[in-house]
């Protein structure tokens, strides 16, 4: 190396929680020049910004968290598509493995899309009140969505605390509302297989009842007693458990092949991201992890969800999503476990408490359409400036 240049070059970021998740939010227009563009060059610098690949899976070199919750990066920018504020780009970094997985969204970061891109300048001051709520209009660049982020606003600046409390998150914030529109597979039916439910054969695991859809993410659900569980377990029930990973991650990869995400099963270990496994179970008291009561009288369905080998200490965002939509049509495993019936809302019980999501969904003749999901987030900036990574990282 050259004496003049520098060890460790620093690319301006933004560390932030976004619902029960944190990332490491990029203005695409800050990164260097080489990683403004998608490829190998970029997944290098998010891996090393994050400290993966990591064998001893801590990420202690990096600003990882060691979780599926805490491994993300985000890029925004201001919109190429018309009547849209800003692209948002989000990537899942592995832990243990040298990838970054692009396949899908993340739901709890979403809803800090809005107040980042206000801090970094790249909405419109006319879009903004000096008082209210100032929508931003997001386009998903994954998964090629519109969301939209009602942020509040107090005196011209973003209003992040407040008493909003969101079961995952210890600290009250104030509330953000964000809006999944049209939040189903735009290329092809809400159920990619055709059916709301499915007999699925897991060669050496079993024969389930499934429901397959692409709603907010894609995901596979699949009733808890049939998986030998009550739908009431935390994570240390599931992830201290390596035959039981193991099981649901050859299911997930099975459900990934009927979906047809993936050509062979080979596929699915550089597709962790997505599809998304879960089981569900009707409501039942049990214990969050934060040691408070959940009565079976507060939710109207249980679900225990995976995220990149691992139970999601609450749940996923994009999930959540999923859940409602399929909660909402009748006959699904997720509407069969939540009591049946049609439903405008579903209220879940997840690991660390409850989440109420609303939507909608309409049957046509093309078959169900959900138009919007919507649920209440909170976000904040943690820290801000630059992050450091050695200056041989595009050699």
């Amino acid at each position: 190396m050259n004496r003049s240049t520098p060890s460790q070059i620093k690319v301006p970021a933004t560390y932030m929680r976004g619902g029960t998740s944190k990332g490491v939010f990029f203005n695409l227009a800050d990164l260097p020049i080489e990683a403004q563009q998608p490829g190998k060059q970029r997944d290098d610098l998010l891996l090393r910004v994050i400290g993966s690949p990591d064998p001893y899976a801590k990420q202690i070199d990096g600003m990882g968290g060691a979780t599926s919750s805490t491994s993300k990066t985000v890029l925004v920018s201001k919109s190429a598509t018309p009547d849209h504020d800003v692209d948002y780009l989000f990537g899942q970094v592995s832990i243990d493995k040298p990838f970054v997985d692009w396949s899908g969204n993340c739901g709890n970061l979403s809803a800090a899309v809005g107040p980042f891109a206000i801090h970094a300048g790249l909405i419109e001051s006319e879009r903004l009140p000096d008082n209210g709520i100032a929508e931003i209009r997001i386009w998903q660049v994954n998964i090629q969505k519109t969301i939209i982020a009602h942020v509040p606003i107090v005196n011209g600046l973003v209003q992040e605390t407040g008493d909003f409390e969101l079961d995952g998150v210890t600290f009250p914030a104030a509330e953000i509302q964000v809006d999944f529109v049209k939040p189903a597979d735009g290329e092809g039916s809400m159920f990619p297989t055709g059916h709301i439910t499915d007999e699925f054969d897991v060669p050496g695991i079993g024969t389930f009842n499934a429901t397959f859809i692409s709603a907010g993410i894609p995901t596979i659900f699949i009733d808890a007693e049939a998986l030998g569980y009550s739908g009431t377990e935390l994570q240390d029930d599931i992830n201290n458990d390596v035959d039981a990973l193991a099981k649901f991650e050859t299911i997930r990869a099975h459900g990934a092949l009927k979906m047809g995400l993936i050509g062979t099963l080979e596929e699915a270990e550089s597709r962790q991201h997505t599809p998304k496994i879960a089981f569900v179970s009707p409501p039942k008291n049990y214990l969050a992890s934060s040691g408070s009561q959940v009565n079976k009288s507060e939710v109207d369905v249980l679900v225990r969800a995976l995220s990149m080998g691992k139970l999601h200490h609450a749940m996923m965002g994009t999930a959540a999503v999923a859940i409602a939509s399929a909660a909402c049509v009748p006959g699904t495993v997720v509407n069969l476990a939540a009591g049946g019936g049609e439903k405008q809302s579903v209220t879940f019980g997840h690991p660390s408490g409850t989440l109420k999501v609303g939507t909608a969904a309409t049957q046509t003749e093309s078959g169900w359409v959900v138009d919007k999901a919507i649920m209440s987030r909170s976000a904040r900036i943690i820290m801000e400036g630059f992050v450091r990574v050695p200056s041989t990282i595009f050699e």
